[in-house]
C-alpha cells in the first residue's frame, strides 16, 4: 500500500525534530563549556583551572565534557579556530565589497580582538598556554601558517589593486602586518587598561605609511642642499 505523501511528510518532520533539538541542545552544551572555560582561564589560569571546574561552570556533569573536547587543552585550540573563522568571513567581506585594503587592515584588529580576546588576563593566559603545552603549540604552529596564508592574500589583493606597494613580497609584508598586531596585543596586555582601541590605531597608522604605494627616488638622484664648504 502506497503511504499517503501528507502522512509521509508529517512522519518525516516528526522524525527530523527531535533530532533538530538534540543537535542544537548538543551546540548549546559545547559553548557553554567553552565560554565557561575562557572565563576561568582568566580569572585562574590555565595551568589552575581543571576539567572539573570547567564542568561546574557550566552546569554540566564532569563526563560530559569529554564529549566535546579530548582535553582542556582543546578548549584553546578551539578559540584559535573561532578566530581563524573571524579572519576568514572578514577576507571575505573585502573580496566581496568595495571596502578598499587601507580601511580592511585598519578595521581588522578591532574586528579580531573583540570579547574575548579583549580582555588582558585571557589574552596572557592564551599566550602561557601556546608557549607550555606541546599539544597546542604544534597544532598553532599550523594555525599560524594558515594566518599567514590568509593575510598574505588581503596583500596581494591590495597589490592587485594598485593599494600596496609591490616591491615586497606579500608574504613579508604580511608577516611584518601580524607581527605588529601581535607584538601590540601583547604589550598591551601587560598594563590591561583601556588603551587598546588606540594602541592598535597608532600602530596601523605607522604600518601603513610603510605599506602604502610610493614613488622612489634613488640616493643618487638627490640633490643635497648644504655641502661642505656651505
Amino acid at each position: 500500500m502506497v503511504e499517503n505523501p501528507a502522512v509521509a511528510r508529517r512522519k518525516s518532520t516528526a522524525k527530523a525534530k527531535p533530532m533538530s533539538r538534540r543537535l542544537r541542545r548538543s551546540a548549546e552544551i559545547r559553548e557553554r563549556l567553552f565560554r565557561a572555560a575562557l572565563d576561568l582561564f582568566a580569572k585562574k589560569g590555565f595551568a589552575n583551572t581543571t576539567v572539573e571546574d570547567i564542568t561546574e561552570a557550566a552546569d554540566v556533569g564532569k563526563g560530559t565534557f569529554f564529549n566535546y573536547f579530548p582535553s582542556k587543552d582543546h578548549i584553546l585550540l578551539a578559540f584559535g579556530e573561532m578566530q581563524l573563522a573571524k579572519l576568514e568571513a572578514a577576507i571575505e567581506e573585502a573580496r566581496s565589497s568595495n571596502t578598499s585594503t587601507e580601511q580592511f587592515l585598519r578595521a581588522l584588529p578591532e574586528r579580531m580582538t573583540q570579547e574575548p580576546t579583549r580582555n588582558p588576563a585571557m589574552v596572557r593566559t592564551l599566550l602561557q598556554a601556546y608557549l607550555s603545552t606541546n599539544v597546542v603549540r604544534e597544532a598553532m604552529v599550523d594555525m599560524q601558517r594558515r594566518v599567514q596564508a590568509l593575510h598574505t592574500q588581503i596583500i596581494q589583493m591590495g597589490q592587485e589593486r594598485g593599494e600596496i606597494r609591490t616591491d615586497y613580497p606579500a608574504g613579508e609584508m604580511a608577516s611584518v602586518f601580524r607581527q605588529t598586531i601581535f607584538g601590540t596585543l601583547l604589550m598591551w596586555s601587560l598594563s590591561g587598561d583601556a588603551s587598546l582601541s588606540d594602541r592598535m590605531k597608532t600602530a596601523v597608522d605607522l604600518l601603513w605609511s610603510g605599506l602604502a604605494p610610493r614613488n622612489f627616488v634613488p640616493a643618487s638622484s638627490v640633490v643635497p642642499l648644504f655641502t661642505c664648504g656651505d
